[in-house]
C-alpha cells in the first residue's frame, strides 16, 4: 500500500531535521573541542616538559630567599623548560609563587610540569654528598665546604672563630677539629653554617661510640689528645700500615717526659706549608705548636686527621722505638731506631739524599 503525504503536511518534518543536523554538528564540534582541551590540558599537565639535553639529570640549586621570578630565570637560563607558556599556567593554578623553597634538586627528562612544580614547592631536596679531608686549617675547611654548599665561606669562618658558638659544642678554636672527623656526608644543599657545624659533632659523637671510646680508656688518653696525636701523625706519613708505629714513637717521648720534637708541628707553627726540609732555625720559633720548645701536645691539632691516623693512635704499637727518620729512598716510608747513635746514622743518609735532590728548604 502507497503511503501518502497530504500537500499540506508534506514539509512539515524538514525544520526539525535540519533542526537536528545543527544540533549534532554541535555536539560533535563540542566534542571536538572538549577532546583538544582534554588533550592539552594533559599535555601541559602530565606530558614532559623538562629538557635536559644528552643528560639523564640536571641538577638546579635555588638559592635563600628567591622568588619566583628567581625560579623561572634559573630554569629558563638553562634552557630546561620546553613549553614555558604551560608551565607558567600550571605554576600560577598551583600558586607555587607562594611556595617557592630553597635548596637543590634533581630534575629529569621525563619530568612534566605537575611533577616539576610538586617537587619544587615540597621542597624535595636531593642531597650533596660533602667531602672534606687533607685539612690544614679552618680558612681550608671553609674554603672546601662552602664549595659545596650554599653556606658561604665567610659564614662559616666567623663560627670556626666564635669563642661563645664553640664554647657550646665543648671546643675552642684551637681544638674545634676535636669534633670533625673527615668522611663523606649527605646534607640538604642550602644547609646553614650552624646546622652543619652542630651535625659534625652529632657524628663526631656517634664515631667514638663503642669500641673507640673503650679504647681511650685502655691507652689512657681522651679524645682531644688522640687527634691531636693523630694529627701530627697524619702529616709525618700517609703509609697507613706504618702509622701506628710511628704513633708508638710518640707515646713513647710521652710517657718518658721527652719532648715530641715533630717537625709538623714546626710547619704549622710557621704557616709554610711548602717548607720540604725542616731546619734549625726553623726550631726558633716562639710558638706553643714548637714541640721543640714545648713539652707535650700542642693545643690542638695541626690538621683534620684521616680516620687511619686516628684509629693509628688508638692502636698504637708497643714497642722500643724512640726515633724514626724519613728513608732515603724517597719511599715515604720511615726508618726507625732505638738509640740516638743508630737515629743520627739514619738522619746522615737522609740528609744526603735531600742534599742530592738539591732540597735544602
Amino acid at each position: 500500500m502507497t503511503e501518502y503525504y497530504h500537500p499540506r503536511y508534506s514539509n512539515v518534518r524538514k525544520p526539525r531535521q535540519k533542526k537536528g543536523r545543527y544540533i549534532f554538528w554541535i555536539i560533535v564540534l563540542l566534542l571536538l573541542l572538549s577532546g583538544i582541551a582534554g588533550w592539552w590540558i594533559y599535555r601541559a599537565v602530565f606530558s614532559d616538559n623538562v629538557y635536559t639535553g644528552s643528560e639523564t639529570e640536571v641538577f638546579i640549586t635555588i638559592p635563600t630567599g628567591s622568588n619566583y621570578e628567581d625560579v623561572k630565570e634559573i630554569l629558563y637560563t638553562k634552557g630546561l623548560i620546553s613549553d614555558r607558556y604551560s608551565f607558567e599556567l600550571i605554576a600560577r593554578l598551583k600558586k607555587y609563587s607562594q611556595s617557592v623553597k630553597p635548596g637543590r634538586y634533581r630534575l629529569t627528562g621525563d619530568m612534566g610540569n605537575l611533577e616539576l612544580l610538586r617537587i619544587l614547592a615540597s621542597g624535595l631536596q636531593t642531597p650533596v654528598k660533602v667531602i672534606f679531608n687533607n685539612i690544614r686549617t679552618p680558612d681550608q675547611l671553609a674554603g672546601r665546604i662552602s664549595q659545596q654548599i650554599e653556606a658561604d665561606s665567610a659564614s662559616l669562618i666567623r663560627l670556626l672563630t666564635d669563642s661563645s658558638f664553640l664554647d657550646s659544642l665543648g671546643v675552642t678554636p684551637a681544638t674545634v677539629f676535636t669534633i670533625m672527623i673527615p668522611n663523606t656526608y649527605e646534607f640538604y644543599w642550602n644547609t646553614s653554617p650552624e646546622t652543619f657545624i652542630g651535625r659534625l659533632k652529632r657524628e663526631s659523637e656517634k664515631f667514638w661510640e663503642g669500641k673507640r671510646e673503650e679504647q681511650l680508656s685502655v691507652i689512657n688518653m681522651s679524645r682531644h689528645e688522640v687527634i691531636t696525636l693523630a694529627s701530627i701523625v697524619e702529616k709525618e706519613t700517609n703509609k697507613n700500615d706504618e702509622k701506628a708505629r710511628l704513633a708508638g714513637v710518640y707515646v713513647n717521648r710521652l710517657k718518658n717526659g721527652w719532648l715530641l720534637e715533630a717537625d709538623p708541628t714546626l710547619v704549622f707553627a710557621h704557616g709554610d706549608f711548602g717548607i720540604r726540609r725542616v731546619l734549625s732555625i726553623h726550631k726558633e720559633i716562639e710558638s706553643p705548636y714548637n714541640t721543640y720548645r714545648n713539652k707535650g701536645l700542642p693545643p690542638g691539632p695541626i690538621c683534620l686527621p684521616s680516620i687511619a691516623s686516628i684509629d693509628a693512635v688508638l692502636n698504637y704499637e708497643n714497642h722500643d722505638y724512640m726515633f724514626f727518620c724519613a728513608r732515603e729512598d724517597f719511599s715515604g716510608y720511615h726508618s726507625f731506631a732505638r738509640t740516638l747513635e743508630q737515629h743520627n746514622l739514619n738522619a746522615w743518609k737522609y740528609r744526603q739524599a735531600l742534599n742530592q735532590r738539591r732540597i735544602y728548604r
